[in-house]
């Protein structure tokens, strides 16, 4: 009898636990973000309110990720869905128009037509985290559409809004003061896809890429050919590898360059459609910029 009631008992300890757990994980909103930068938008911005699981990992490109079945388990689970959009999360696109539940916060709805760059007629880049002005502007969208879900925790929302737009004015400060320590030959950005336009605009520097908007489209030998005779002909310094782009066209520009007759360098590599990770101190959009803006003047600046 004694241990039927322990029996009982423990049952309804672990039952408590349970609930008790629940009952804590579901007064938070469940979010899935696509992109590691959305995550972290909405991670700061959410705070202690918000649950948030990002689908695609450190590295991956958004391009060419293929959703999975859990991603689409999950995304049928979460209270809110956040997106980049502009089509940089391009294998979405069924899953996003089958839609059912979540609230969906799409990142670009925060910008004006104007805001936007097009590679074409028909298609917006979407790159728009390399303009911090925008990426404010993101963030905005993305604190008052969680307190339009959630009021309740909309003072704090806000709260958590100021103190990111300080941070994000401090880092375009950074940006436009290690800039300036390039003489304006020298601001000229070479990569390995054109995810670097916004960066160009905002910031006054010149840039060009092997690859479109997208890294789905191959490179052919004429645009790497092409692109190694631009980077002689500005006496261009250092090219870059990017961390979540195959090495081997920039190197082949570097390798066409050279046999131009101009010695040049592969700068480093640049964070593009994702952030770095804890492990290099890049895990935040604002310490990947960071980084990214160091690694692009250090190189820039070196003699040759």
């Amino acid at each position: 009898m004694k241990r039927t009631i322990s029996m009982a008992l423990m049952a309804i300890f672990l039952f408590s636990l349970t609930a008790c757990g629940g009952g804590e994980r579901s007064d938070r909103l469940q979010v899935v973000a696509t992109t590691t930068y959305a995550g972290d938008l909405v991670s700061i911005i959410g705070g202690d309110a918000v649950d948030v699981k990002t689908l695609m990992g450190v590295g991956v490109d958004p391009h060419d990720y293929q959703p999975r079945q859990s991603d689409t388990d999950a995304i049928a689970e979460a209270d809110v869905l956040v997106v980049n959009g502009l089509n940089l999360e391009e294998k979405f696109g069924q899953i996003l128009q089958n839609l059912a539940g979540p609230t969906l916060i799409v990142l670009a709805d925060a910008l004006e037509e104007g805001d936007l760059l097009y590679e074409d007629e028909n298609t917006p880049d979407p790159h728009i985290w390399f303009d911090v002005s925008l990426w404010a502007k993101a963030a905005t969208h993305v604190a008052e559409t969680l307190s339009s879900i959630d009021p309740d925790n909309a003072e704090m929302y806000a709260r958590r809004l100021d103190a990111y737009l300080i941070e994000l004015n401090w880092l375009d400060a950074y940006i436009r003061a290690r800039l300036d320590e390039l003489p304006p030959e020298r601001r000229v950005l070479v990569t390995a896809h054109d995810a670097f336009a916004y960066f160009g605009r905002a910031y006054d520097v010149e840039v060009h890429a092997v690859q479109g908007i997208s890294t789905s489209a191959e490179a052919s030998i004429a645009d790497i050919q092409a692109l190694a005779e631009l980077v002689a002909s500005l006496d261009i310094p250092a090219i870059f590898v990017e961390s979540s782009v195959p090495e081997r066209n920039i190197r082949s520009v570097k390798e066409a360059a050279e046999a131009l007759g101009h010695q040049i360098v592969i700068g480093g590599s640049l964070y593009s459609d994702s952030t770095g990770d804890a492990s290099r101190g890049t895990e935040t959009y604002i310490r990947t910029f960071r980084a990214n803006i160091d690694v692009i003047v250090n190189a820039l600046s070196e003699e040759e």
